[in-house]
């Protein structure tokens, strides 16, 4: 990224960190997660991409790290990367360099055709896995793991926060370029990532 871009995404990360305190999307206490840990804090991060101001600067911060990497589909675990995916896919058109997006379900549907991705993956899709939190990557693996086995190529993951519990450590392992605009220490303490993309 030149400096006035990061400069920007900087500006758009804090927005998030503003937004996030001000929407009550961070909680102080002790909560159990999805992956059965527990953490200090919780951070509810569809309160923010939920949240009209929130969608879209979520969107805008994440489509620097899209356009780089050069993926033409977007798509993310069900349902957290719903609203997500949603709102780059729209502001990807309205740029006027279109990404689209799918959802990627916990398990196939046990009716109609039985899908387990929702959207279109074209052969050789070069695809963005996206999720709000990344706690154990245990979602994050999955939509991963479901894309790659249905012929798409993976080419980055990124989160809004990553709670550094060992998921983005499992994630780069298995090759991928990782981001998060946020990340949090063991204590709750949340601050905007320096990103190098």
């Amino acid at each position: 990224m030149s400096s006035a871009t990061n400069n920007g995404e900087k500006d758009r990360q804090g927005s998030i960190l503003r937004l996030a305190k001000r929407l009550g999307a961070l909680k102080q206490g002790r909560y159990k997660l999805a992956s059965g840990q527990t953490a200090q804090y919780y951070f509810d991060g569809r309160l923010i991409t939920l949240d009209p101001e929130g969608a879209h600067l979520v969107a805008q911060a994440l489509m620097p790290i899209l356009e780089k990497s050069g993926v033409d589909t977007v798509g993310g675990p069900a349902i957290a990367a719903v609203p997500m995916v949603a709102a780059i896919a729209q502001l990807s058109f309205l740029q006027g360099h279109p990404i689209s997006g799918l959802i990627v379900r916990d398990e196939m549907k046990k009716h109609g055709t039985g899908k387990i991705i929702e959207g279109t993956l074209l052969p050789d899709s070069k695809v963005a896995i996206i999720d709000d939190t990344c706690s154990t990557g245990s979602s994050l693996l999955h939509a991963i793991n479901t894309i790659e086995n249905a012929g798409g190529a993976v080419v980055v993951v990124a989160c809004i926060l990553d709670r550094h519990m060992g998921g983005s450590d499992a994630i780069k392992a298995k090759g991928h370029e990782f981001f998060s605009l946020l990340e949090a220490d063991e204590d709750g303490n949340i601050a905007r990532t320096e990103l190098h993309c």
